[in-house]
């Protein structure tokens, strides 16, 4: 397996991991936490859910960042000469960054859910009748952020795909005659 197949692989494994694991926390393990028994659990449950996924998140990331950082090398004749090639990685890395960052701000907001677990909720990103302004706040903002973390996930495994068809042979010498 030659290396730039084995980056690609990567590149889009580790976006996979970052689409499909904030999915799953966002209708599985927040949705399934909303049903335990004791309104305290149903914060402390999905913390831990996310605390454990958390390594995996990071490590998804960084290999993400690092098999594209090869791809970038690797395809640099391609990004100064074919149309195209250099705006549309230039947005790939804005969707990137962006996406990254507000998966960040999300695992902040849900430390601040975690230390206030003792309140009780309705739900992981649901407060309960006698929630304080703090916890309320930081589930308010979880409930957009658990959605948002995917499109932008989503997102950056589209524009994956377009810079793969970007590739194609055909393409690559319509590109190179613009």
């Amino acid at each position: 397996m030659s290396g730039n197949l084995i980056a690609r692989s990567v590149h889009d494994l580790s976006a996979a991991a970052w689409f499909g694991g904030s999915l799953m926390g966002a209708i599985g393990l927040n949705g399934a936490t909303g049903k335990a028994m004791e309104r305290t659990d149903r914060t402390r449950l999905s913390s831990l859910g996310w605390k454990k996924w958390a390594p995996v998140q990071t490590a998804a990331f960084g290999s993400h960042i690092v098999a594209g950082l090869v791809l970038i090398q690797a395809n640099k004749g391609r990004l100064g000469t074919q149309h195209g090639v250099a705006r549309l990685t230039t947005y790939k890395t804005i969707v990137t960054l962006t996406g990254a960052a507000v998966t960040l701000y999300a695992g902040m907001q849900g430390k601040k859910v975690e230390k206030l677990y003792g309140q009780g909720a309705r739900g992981a990103t649901e407060p309960g009748s006698g929630a304080s302004s703090k916890l309320r706040d930081a589930q308010k903002r979880l409930k957009k952020l658990q959605w948002a973390i995917p499109v932008f996930a989503g997102w950056v495994i589209v524009l994956g795909a377009k810079e793969g068809e970007m590739q194609r042979p055909t393409n690559v010498v319509k590109g190179l005659g613009r």
